[in-house]
């Protein structure tokens, strides 16, 4: 949810999905190409300026949607420093930071393209344009339907829960345990009932024809792709030179 109000909300909005998904490639593109930490390091100063002092993605909500993904990569990063011992048990092998550390850098490079990307364009925005590159109409319409049914769930979620706590559910930690336990029950069968009404309604047009959504157009399209090309090209440029 707070992903899709931030796309909704930045300066970007109104940008040409394609021109932001060239330059989120790129961005992925030169870090893999890239071979030294200070290049790394700038590509992931690079897109994260470009979302935070471009795009204007408030940083309070870039930090909040970035800390699962740092804390992953950071977790990853200390067990490649632990090796199993001789003796046979576990021993730190400081000898191996440095490539844990060009892998942590090239992670951190990939992960601000990718939030730049998800953190500007609206869910429909990319659906739309995964149909203009002829992804199949079938994956289209299953990532449609699960983005739609994350809405309704969260409404009947806040909804049950609203009622237990007018209900008294919450009072106390070990009521709040029970109520959230009987509300994940209930959801559990509201999901499956959902699901079966979804499968019937495909069946019901012989699952012919894929979901179909207003087009919204974007008159300064070509400038923007313009722009993006010149950027990704800089970005692609650097990393080239620096791996030669």
């Amino acid at each position: 949810m707070r992903i899709d109000a931030a796309a909704y909300k930045c300066r970007w909005h109104a940008v040409a999905p394609g021109a932001k998904a060239l330059f989120a490639l790129s961005g992925i593109a030169a870090a893999w190409l890239a071979s030294s930490a200070d290049t790394l390091a700038g590509l992931t100063l690079l897109s994260t300026f470009a979302t935070l002092a471009g795009a204007r993605v408030p940083v309070r909500t870039y930090l909040a949607l970035a800390v699962a993904p740092l804390g992953f990569l950071l977790l990853s990063c200390l067990t490649m420093l632990v090796t199993p011992s001789s003796a046979g048990g576990w021993q730190w092998s400081p000898e191996m930071l440095p490539g844990v550390t060009h892998i942590a850098l090239r992670s951190f490079a990939t992960l601000a393209a990718v939030l730049g990307l998800v953190l500007t364009t609206p869910m429909p925005d990319l659906l739309a344009l995964m149909r203009r590159l002829r992804v199949p109409e079938l994956l289209l319409d299953l990532m449609a339907l699960c983005y739609r049914m994350l809405f309704v769930l969260r409404q009947a979620w806040d909804e049950g829960s609203t009622a237990q706590a007018a209900r008294l559910g919450h009072r106390g930690l070990r009521a709040r345990w029970r109520s959230t336990g009987l509300l994940a029950g209930q959801m559990a069968i509201q999901v499956w009932q959902r699901a079966s009404a979804l499968q019937m309604a495909a069946d019901a047009r012989v699952s012919q024809g894929g979901l179909r959504f207003l087009p919204v157009l974007y008159p300064n399209a070509r400038r923007q792709i313009a722009l993006s090309l010149l950027a990704s090209g800089l970005m692609l440029g650097f990393s080239l030179r620096d791996r030669l």
